[in-house]
C-alpha cells in the first residue's frame, strides 16, 4: 500500500509526527484528531500510521480548510519556538554549566504507547525525564534499546490465567528513524561478546530537543541467535540478560562516540546500565592514562539513580558469565581480576556473584535515591561499601521522582485549569502559590468535568470487554471480569500497577465477606478496577492476578470487581483521570517512589495508599487517606491483617460515606474540597520539573565542575 502524499500547504505534518513533542501538546494532537478522528482513534492516536493510512481526498481537502490550515499553523508557530527558543530555564539559569550535552541511559522508555518499548514505572519516568529535558533545554541525550517486540501483550484465558502476546512492530507505523554511520552503514558501532564481535545499529527517537538513540543487534552481519538479543525486553535467561546489559553500556558509549557526542555528564538509570561506566574507564586507559586516574574521571563525571529498595530486585551475575564476557574489558582498563570482581561484590558476599548495583555505586560520586524513604532504605541497604561511615552518612542522596504535568494531564482538567489559573498555567506549574487559585474553581464545574472522565474510563472498558466478546467469542464471565457491568455513579477504586507480591493486589481480598458487604452495600456501593502485567517468568505474581481475575468474575460482587487487559499508556491515562480513588498497597519500605498515584492526585483522584514511597513525604492528613501509618508489624501476616483492616475501616468510615454525602445538584463537596487540597499540595512539588532542576543543581552541576577541574589540571 502506497502511503499518500501530503500537500505542500501542511507538508510538515510529516515532521510533527515523527516528533513526539506533538504527545505532550494538546492543540498538536487535536490537529491530528481533527484532520480524521476516526482513525485517530483506530491507530490508537498514532500520527505517523494515521498518515500512512488517510484518505489522499481527506488530506487535500485539509489543505484547503481555512480552520484547518490557522490551527495548523500555529501549531508548527509553537513547535518551531520550542525546539528553537535560547530562552529556556537551562540558558537563563546555567548556560555556561556544560561542555557537552548529559548522556541518560536506561534499559526503557514510555513516551508514547505508539512506541511499546517499556514495561512500567521505571520507562515511564525515563520518557517523562526527556520530555522535561526538552520543555526546560536541558542538553539530554539519551540511550536505550530498540524492542522491536518491546513488552508483551496480555491476554487472560477464561480460567484466569494470564497469556503473553508478543507482536513485531512495525518499522514503518512508528515514531522512529534508523540512524547510519558517518560512512552510510546500518553498523554503526560493535561489542564482544566473548568470542563473537557484534555489531549494532541505532534508531532514533525524536522527543521535542531530546534525541533517544536505541540500539539493536537485528543486523544481517550478526550470528542468529544474536539477532534477536535486543527484541524483547526484560528477558529471563540470565546469560542473554547479561548480554544485553554490555550491548547497552559499552555498546551505548561506542556510539555516542561514533556519532560524535561527547557528553560532559553521564547518568546512569538504575543498575542495567553500568558497564557504560566501565568502558569510558577503557577508553581512557587506551588514551594512556594510568588506571587508578582513569577510574577517578569516570566516577567525576558519573550520576548513578538506584530505584530498587529490595536487594532481591538488582541485578546479578555468576563469576562463571562475568569472567567469560568481561576477561577482554578488564585487561584493557588496566583492572585486575580480582579488583574489577571487588568493584561489584558487597563486602560480605562470599557467593562470588558480580552485583550491577555495587559496581554503579562505586564507579560514581553522585548517587541518589529517589524519595525521602528510599533514601533511607538505601543508605541502611548499602552501608557495608562504606563500613567507616554511620548509616546517616553513606553517601547517597535522595532526589523524589516526579511525573511529566503535560504529559498526563487530561485535556478537560488542563482547560479548567487555565479558565481560573491563566492561560500560562503550565508554563510555571512548578510554583506553589500558583495552585492556591484551584481552590477558586467552582465544585460543580470540577464535578462535571471528573463525571465526563470517568464516562470517558467506563466507556473504554465496556468497549474493550464488547471487543473481546465479537472478535475473540469470550465467556459471558469474562466480559463480567473485563467491567462490562461498570457504573459511572459509583464510587470507583483504581489499582494499577505491575503485578507483584510485594504490592500486594489481593491486600483488599483479605476478609472476602466484609468486601462483599462493602462493595455491595446499597446506599453507598463501591467498585474496584484492576489492571497490570506479571512478568512472564514471575510465577507467584501470576497466582495473584489469577486470583484477582476470578473474583472478578464472581457473581456475588455483581460486576463491581473488573480487571483491564493489557495495561499500557493508553489505558493508564484512563485510569489515572477517570477512577474515584487511587489505591497503593505496597509493603513497607519496598516501594521506592510510585509515581502513578500522582499522575491520579494531578487529575483530582485522590490517593488511599501506606506510606511507602513519595507518599510517606507527600501526605498530610488532608490531601488523601493513609493506611495505618505508623504500623510496626514483625511479620508479613500481621501487617497484611492490620492494614486490610485500616483499609477496610476507612472505606466504610470515611470515604464512602464522604463519597456520597451530597449537596444540591448531587455535588459531593466535602470530597471535592479533599480534591483540591491534595492537587494544591501534589502538584507543584512532585513534578519532573522541580525534580530535574534538582538533579541540576544537586548532580550534574557537581558532576560538570568536576570536569571542569579535570580539564583545568
Amino acid at each position: 500500500m502506497v502511503a499518500p502524499k501530503v500537500p505542500g500547504r501542511i507538508s510538515r505534518l510529516d515532521e510533527l509526527a515523527n516528533n513526539l513533542w506533538w504527545s505532550w501538546h494538546e492543540k498538536a494532537r487535536r490537529l491530528f484528531r481533527i484532520l480524521d478522528n476516526r482513525l485517530w482513534r483506530m491507530t490508537v492516536h498514532n500520527p505517523v500510521k494515521q498518515l500512512n493510512e488517510v484518505a489522499q481526498d481527506t488530506l487535500e481537502a485539509a489543505a484547503k480548510d481555512h480552520a484547518f490550515l490557522n490551527l495548523y499553523d500555529s501549531v508548527m508557530l509553537e513547535f518551531d519556538a520550542d525546539m528553537s527558543s535560547s530562552k529556556t530555564w537551562f540558558a537563563s539559569e546555567y548556560s555556561e554549566l556544560l561542555q557537552g550535552p548529559i548522556a541518560f541511559f536506561s534499559m526503557e522508555y514510555a513516551i508514547h504507547n505508539s512506541l511499546p518499548i517499556y514495561a512500567g514505572g521505571l520507562g515511564a519516568l525515563a520518557g517523562d525525564i526527556c520530555k522535561e529535558a526538552s520543555e526546560l533545554g536541558l542538553p539530554l541525550v539519551a540511550v536505550g534499546f530498540m524492542y522491536p517486540q518491546g513488552y508483551f501483550h496480555q491476554r487472560i484465558s477464561a480460567e484466569g490465567w494470564q497469556e503473553e502476546v508478543y507482536r513485531q512492530l512495525d518499522f514503518g507505523t512508528a515514531p522512529i528513524n534508523r540512524v547510519l554511520s558517518p560512512t552510510g552503514e546500518n553498523t554503526v558501532a560493535e561489542v564482544q561478546l566473548g568470542d563473537i564481535t557484534l555489531a549494532i545499529g541505532v534508531w532514533k527517537v525524536q522527543v521535542g530537543r531530546t534525541s533517544i538513540y536505541l540500539l539493536d543487534t537485528n543486523l544481517e552481519e550478526n550470528p542468529q541467535q544474536h539477532r534477536q538479543l535486543s527484541a524483547r525486553l526484560y528477558v529471563a535467561d540470565r546469560e542473554q540478560r547479561l548480554q544485553q546489559e554490555i550491548v547497552l553500556g559499552i555498546g551505548g558509549v561506542r556510539v555516542l562516540r561514533a556519532l560524535n557526542i561527547h557528553p560532559a555528564v553521564w547518568h546512569a538509570n538504575e543498575g542495567h546500565t553500568a558497564f557504560m561506566m566501565l568502558e569510558r574507564a577503557r577508553e581512557l586507559v587506551a588514551a594512556g592514562l594510568p588506571s587508578a586516574e582513569a577510574l577517578s574521571r569516570v566516577r567525576a563525571t558519573t550520576v548513578f539513580t538506584t530505584h530498587t529498595p529490595v536487594m532481591a530486585g538488582h541485578d546479578t551475575f555468576s563469576s562463571q558469565l562475568m569472567e567469560k564476557y568481561f576477561d577482554v574489558y578488564w585487561k584493557a582498563s588496566g583492572i585486575d581480576r580480582e579488583a574489577f570482581f571487588q568493584l561489584g561484590r558487597q563486602d560480605n558476599d562470599t557467593t562470588q556473584t558480580f552485583n550491577m548495583t555495587t559496581f554503579a555505586l562505586r564507579m560514581a560520586n553522585q548517587r541518589c535515591a529517589v524519595s525521602q524513604l528510599h533514601g533511607r532504605v538505601t543508605r541502611s541497604m548499602w552501608h557495608s561499601l562504606w563500613p567507616q561511615a554511620s548509616e546517616d552518612d553513606v553517601p547517597v542522596a535522595h532526589i523524589t521522582n516526579g511525573i511529566h504535568v503535560p504529559s498526563w494531564v487530561a485535556p478537560e482538567v488542563y482547560h479548567l485549569f487555565e479558565r481560573y489559573m491563566g492561560e500560562d498555567w503550565i508554563d510555571k506549574h512548578d510554583n506553589s502559590s500558583l495552585w492556591e487559585w484551584v481552590l477558586d474553581i467552582p465544585d460543580d464545574e470540577w464535578w462535571a468535568v471528573h463525571q465526563l472522565l470517568k464516562r470517558k474510563l467506563i466507556g473504554a472498558m465496556r468497549e474493550g470487554a464488547r471487543n473481546r466478546w465479537v472478535e475473540d467469542g469470550v465467556e459471558p464471565k469474562q466480559v463480567l471480569a473485563l467491567g462490562g457491568l461498570l457504573n459511572p455513579e459509583t464510587l470507583t477504586i483504581g489499582f494499577a500497577r505491575r503485578f507483584a507480591e510485594y504490592k500486594r493486589p489481593t491486600l483488599i481480598f483479605q476478609d472476602v465477606d466484609r468486601l462483599k458487604r462493602i462493595i455491595n452495600n446499597q446506599r453507598r456501593p463501591v467498585q474496584i478496577v484492576f489492571a497490570g502485567k506479571s512478568h512472564p517468568a514471575d510465577f507467584s505474581s501470576k497466582h495473584l492476578l489469577h486470583r484477582v481475575y476470578m473474583l472478578a468474575a464472581d457473581r456475588d460482587f455483581r460486576g463491581r470487581i473488573a480487571f483491564v487487559e493489557d495495561y499500557d499508556m493508553h489505558m493508564a491515562r484512563y485510569l489515572v483521570q477517570g477512577v474515584d480513588v487511587w489505591l497503593n498497597t505496597p509493603r513497607r519500605s519496598q516501594e521506592a517512589c510510585g509515581t502513578s498515584g500522582m499522575k491520579a492526585s494531578l487529575n483530582g483522584v485522590l490517593h488511599l495508599s501506606v506510606r511507602d514511597g513519595w507518599w510517606h513525604e507527600a501526605y498530610d492528613g488532608t490531601n488523601g487517606w493513609a493506611i495505618n501509618s505508623d504500623l510496626d508489624a514483625p511479620r508479613p501476616e500481621e501487617e497484611d491483617r492490620a492494614d486490610a483492616e485500616a483499609l477496610y475501616r476507612l472505606l466504610e468510615e470515611e470515604i464512602a460515606p464522604l463519597y456520597y454525602t451530597r449537596g444540591r445538584g448531587g455535588v459531593p463537596h466535602g470530597w471535592i474540597r479533599m480534591v483540591k487540597e491534595s492537587i494544591r499540595s501534589v502538584v507543584p512539588v512532585y513534578g519532573t520539573r522541580r525534580m530535574l532542576k534538582e538533579y541540576t543543581e544537586k548532580m550534574y552541576r557537581v558532576a560538570a565542575q568536576s570536569t571542569s577541574g579535570i580539564e583545568r589540571s
